[in-house]
């Protein structure tokens, strides 16, 4: 299974993501000309976030059975490599980057499941070469979590990751002409990604949790606040020299509950800073509780995957 398999069906997805006390069920609908509409939004609390049992449950609940299936890989689960495109016909070009990854990864090429994203380039530039995203998981992980929804009668259909979960926030929010910056927090740490023209452009991991951000020792927070803010300046400034044809318009901040921490980087970054809550996106008028900072943050991700459709074509 490849990351971005294509789906037979176009009316929306389950999304089903594994957090570290349960599991995250999302579904939303896509509305034209109008902010899609929050279908689902149901956690299920285990000790094992992988728990056959929960996914039952799940199944059970939301009749997801009858839904084509969609996961999403945590932090730690694959790795996402710049890499230049190699110039190869089409149909050669994964066999050519699972090539060019054999040095790069932490295990062996052939124990890897491989897939690719393109990074598009500047349209009024001159023909040259340009990089693409790979992404490689172990072929025992895919096939663990393959089997984990078999058991369970769901028909998992796509394996996203969590980049692409936040790409689709960042499209439905971006300037026309403009690029987006957007920065979020979960139990894996910080995650920045740059969108434009609803394309990814650049993601950066930020060693720092969201336990960490929510840390009530103000001494530590600060310091947490400046290692935030010291990986966004230079993250932010490599971005300018690599892709100077786009232009990052500001900032947005994904749900924390961290007090404080707008404000620093506000102080402290020469783009403007907003914050943002799901309903800048999303519909929420049938799940409520998606008010709530604290469900905003579990499911700010979950739901990011759960607009997916079919716009990735390699």
């Amino acid at each position: 299974m490849g990351f971005f398999k294509r789906a037979k069906k176009t009316d929306g997805w389950l999304t089903v993501t594994f957090q570290k006390d349960g599991i995250c069920a999302a579904r939303v609908q896509r509305v034209r000309d109008a902010k899609a509409i929050v279908e689902v939004a149901a956690f299920y609390p285990a000790d094992s976030s992988f728990s056959p049992e929960a996914l039952e449950r799940l199944n059970k609940d939301l009749k997801a059975g009858s839904y084509y299936s969609g996961t999403m890989l945590s932090g730690g689960e694959y790795q996402l490599l710049m890499v230049d495109a190699p110039n190869v016909p089409q149909d050669e070009l994964k066999t050519a980057v699972r090539w060019r990854l054999k040095d790069m990864l932490d295990f062996h090429i052939d124990d890897a499941t491989i897939d690719v994203l393109d990074i598009p380039v500047d349209s009024n530039a001159a023909a040259r070469g340009h990089s693409m995203f790979a992404i490689a998981a172990r072929n025992a992980l895919i096939q663990s979590r393959q089997t984990l929804f078999s058991e369970a009668a769901l028909d998992l259909t796509v394996i996203d990751i969590p980049e692409m979960a936040q790409r689709n926030i960042s499209a439905l929010l971006e300037t026309e002409g403009r690029g987006l910056a957007m920065l979020s927090f979960d139990a894996d740490g910080g995650l920045l990604t740059i969108t434009y023209k609803a394309e990814l452009y650049l993601s950066r991991r930020i060693d720092v949790t969201l336990e960490q951000l929510l840390e009530r020792d103000s001494i530590r927070q600060q310091s947490h606040f400046d290692k935030i803010t010291l990986e966004l300046q230079r993250s932010l400034d490599h971005f300018d020299r690599q892709f100077s044809f786009v232009n990052v318009l500001k900032l947005l901040l994904a749900p924390t509950g961290a007090e404080g921490l707008h404000e620093h980087l506000t102080g402290n970054l020469y783009m403007p800073v907003e914050a943002m809550g799901l309903e800048d996106v999303f519909d929420l008028g049938k799940v409520p509780a998606l008010q709530d900072v604290e469900q905003q943050r579990r499911f700010f991700l979950p739901l990011g995957a759960a607009l997916r459709h079919e716009e990735v074509r390699l």
